[in-house]
C-alpha cells in the first residue's frame, strides 16, 4: 500500500525538482538578498540588514518607491478602464449588421498586437513623437502650432507611453471580445428588438452581463502584464543614451534602476519581493470573487 502510494511522488518529482530549481529557488534567493547590504561595493562581503531595504523602500518617503508605486497602480488602472471600453467599442461596431470587409478590419487590427514590442516602441519613438521629424510634431506645424516634446515632462510622457501601449494591447482585448460577442445567442437580441428595445438597452441588459465571465481571464491576464509593464516606459523615456528627460518611474523600472544602475542589489531585491507580494494578494483577490460569483450561481 505504501510503495502505491509511493508511485505518484516517483513519478512527479522531476518536475517537482524542475519547478524547485526554476521558480522557487531564485524567489527564496531573492528573498534572501532582499535582507542583506549586497550592492557593488559589497558584492561578496554583504552583511545581513534584516528588513532595512523594506523600510527603505516603504517608509521613506523620499526613497523614489511610493512615488513608482503610485504612478504604477494609475498606469494600470487607465490602461484598462481605456483598454475594456475602447475595445468593447470597436469590437461592437465591427459586428455591426451590414459592416462590409469586417474581417479585413480584424486582420488589419493584430498587425500592432504581432509586431515585436522591441520595433514598435523605437518606431514611435523616431516616427512619431520625435521633435523634429515625428507626425505628430508634423500636424501640430500643419495646425499652426508650435512643436512639443512630448517625452521631456512625466505628464506628457506618462500620456504619450499610455497611447503607445493602447495600440499595442487593443488588439488582443478587442480579438477576445470580438470571440465573446460570437457566443451571444442571436434570438436574444431579436426577442429585445420585438420588445422595443434600442442599442443601448440591448448592450446594457444582453451584451456587457454575457461578456462578463468570457472576458474576465484576458482582463486579468492584461491587469498583470499591464501592472509589470517595463519596455514601453524604459525605451521611450529611459534607455540609456537617449533619456529624454522625463522622470517617469513605475515599480518595475525602479527595480531595474537600483540593480543595473546603482547597483543596489539588496533594494531592488526587497522590491522584487514587495512586487510578487503584491501580485499574489491581488490573484488570491481574483480567485475568491471568481469563486463567490460561481457560488451564487449555485
Amino acid at each position: 500500500m505504501k510503495k502505491k502510494k509511493a508511485v505518484p511522488w516517483l513519478y512527479s518529482f522531476p518536475a517537482m525538482l524542475l519547478i524547485g530549481i526554476i521558480v522557487v529557488f531564485p524567489i527564496v534567493y531573492t528573498g534572501y538578498i532582499s535582507m542583506t547590504n549586497m550592492n557593488l561595493y559589497h558584492w561578496s562581503d554583504f552583511e545581513w540588514i534584516g528588513l532595512e531595504n523594506y523600510k527603505r523602500a516603504l517608509l521613506k518617503v523620499d526613497s523614489g518607491f511610493l512615488s513608482a508605486l503610485e504612478t504604477t497602480l494609475l498606469w494600470t488602472a487607465g490602461n484598462m478602464v481605456l483598454q475594456v471600453v475602447i475595445a468593447y467599442l470597436i469590437a461592437v461596431g465591427l459586428n455591426a449588421e451590414g459592416l462590409k470587409l469586417n474581417r479585413l478590419y480584424k486582420t488589419l487590427l493584430m498587425f500592432p498586437w504581432a509586431m515585436p514590442a522591441y520595433v514598435s516602441i523605437l518606431i514611435w519613438r523616431v516616427g512619431m513623437y520625435n521633435t523634429e521629424f515625428g507626425l505628430f510634431n508634423k500636424i501640430l506645424v500643419a495646425l499652426g502650432l508650435s512643436k512639443m516634446d512630448f517625452l521631456s515632462k512625466n505628464s506628457s510622457a506618462f500620456l504619450a507611453c499610455m497611447v503607445l501601449n493602447l495600440w499595442m494591447a487593443l488588439p488582443f482585448m478587442i480579438m477576445m471580445i470580438d470571440g465573446a460577442l460570437q457566443s451571444i445567442d442571436k434570438s436574444m437580441y431579436e426577442s429585445a428588438v420585438l420588445e422595443g428595445a434600442g442599442f443601448l438597452q440591448k448592450n446594457i441588459y444582453i451584451t456587457i452581463p454575457s461578456l462578463k465571465k468570457i472576458i474576465a481571464p484576458a482582463v486579468i491576464m492584461t491587469t498583470f502584464t499591464t501592472f509589470k509593464q517595463f519596455d514601453i516606459i524604459y525605451l521611450l523615456t529611459m534607455q540609456k543614451g537617449s533619456l529624454s528627460g522625463a522622470s517617469l518611474q513605475t515599480i518595475i523600472t525602479y527595480a531595474h534602476q537600483n540593480a543595473f544602475v546603482s547597483n543596489n542589489y539588496g533594494l531592488s531585491s526587497a522590491v522584487s519581493i514587495v512586487i510578487f507580494g503584491i501580485i499574489i494578494v491581488f490573484s488570491f483577490g481574483m480567485n475568491r470573487s471568481g469563486k463567490g460569483e460561481r457560488g451564487e450561481e449555485a
